[in-house]
């Protein structure tokens, strides 16, 4: 059989750019084991303009954010599915001169496309939030696991559910020859473990570790509570809570260490017992040492691409970089210089 594109990996960044790929009429297959795709099946999936310490607006803002809920909603039209959330995010103030100075940041015109309204008082007995807040907007999260899973009934036979095995993999005549496949070109999509094909082992991959919680808890506002740790209703009062970033500690495993980290940053936000711990999730994410992901052709072999180390904000990035790897792959234009693998060919 032969195809235009081998993807291998469905998470979040093989389901994007398979779906713009299919679209657009090329035949395609996937390779994908879901029950190794952890990092896209355990991520938050919060979409957030406004993020870290010191409150900024996240990288590349302008350009992600207008891209990612029309994006969405297409995969849920497509599908029949409501996976996207829209939700506000408040993030409360820790002092009077972090509140003064969104005051003044509410006048610049480059955050008024995310900014909804900001409080001076607490918004609830329930929140540690002395100092009132900012309510975001163009903001909310996505349900991950099922979208991939509805996105997977959408490929249907283009989704082959089966591990790739790289030492299966010959180049012959122009084709990628695989298990009774022709590939014209191959696309490495599959998060960590893209390092350790015989590609693209060169590229400086930094992966992180994350875990969340999910509980029970009472307070459940309309919107989502993120400061030291992200809070988002689930529905019938059951929580997720998130998230932790370890570079060294890098086992499946969930710690006592992480879970009691979150519990802590909790009990800083929310001024209420949990009541039940129902879950504790851990993935690694494949976040990149610049924290830019990678989009890019091989230096040397042909037809052999890249789209991954999309790290924590996955969700953020994808719908725009999947544009971006979209047409440099179908309609030959090029990628930008930061997140491009070039980048790094010094380093081979």
């Amino acid at each position: 059989m032969e195809i235009d594109f081998l993807l291998i990996g469905q998470g979040l960044a093989g389901t994007a750019l398979g779906y713009r790929l299919k679209k657009a009429g090329k035949k395609i297959r996937i390779y994908d084991r879901g029950d190794q795709n952890q990092s896209s099946r355990i991520a938050a999936g919060l979409f957030n303009p406004v993020t870290g310490r010191k409150m900024v607006k996240t990288w590349n803002a302008d350009l992600l954010f207008p891209e990612i809920i029309p994006f969405y909603k297409e995969l849920e039209d497509l599908t029949g599915q409501e996976f996207l959330r829209e939700q506000s995010i408040y993030r409360p103030f820790i002092s009077i001169e972090e509140q003064n100075e969104w005051m003044g940041n509410s006048a610049d015109p480059s955050f008024q496309i995310y900014l909804k309204k900001i409080v001076q008082d607490s918004q609830s007995p329930e929140l540690n939030d002395p100092y009132g807040g900012v309510i975001l907007k163009n903001s909310g999260w996505l349900d991950i696991n099922p979208m991939l899973d509805a996105m997977g009934e959408y490929f249907g036979e283009d989704l082959v559910p089966d591990k790739f095995e790289e030492d299966g993999l010959h180049f012959r005549d122009g084709f990628w020859e695989y298990k009774g496949i022709q590939a014209k070109a191959l696309v490495y999509c599959n998060g960590n473990a893209a390092k350790q094909s015989r590609f693209f082992g060169f590229l400086p991959f930094a992966p992180v570790k994350g875990e969340i919680l999910e509980l029970r808890q009472d307070y459940c506002p309309d919107y989502i509570v993120n400061r030291g740790v992200f809070r988002v209703h689930l529905g019938n009062g059951i929580h997720r809570v998130g998230s932790t970033y370890t570079w060294h500690d890098l086992d499946q495993g969930p710690t006592e260490s992480a879970k009691n980290e979150l519990l802590e940053r909790l009990s800083g936000l929310v001024n209420l017992p949990v009541k039940e711990l129902l879950s504790q999730k851990t993935g690694i994410r494949p976040a990149t040492r610049d924290r830019k992901p990678f989009l890019g052709k091989h230096p040397t072999e042909q037809s052999v691409y890249i789209f991954n180390g999309f790290g924590a904000k996955g969700v953020s990035l994808i719908p725009f970089y999947s544009k971006m790897m979209f047409r440099f792959l179908v309609e030959f234009q090029p990628i930008e210089d930061e997140v491009n693998i070039t980048r790094y060919f010094n380093y081979i």
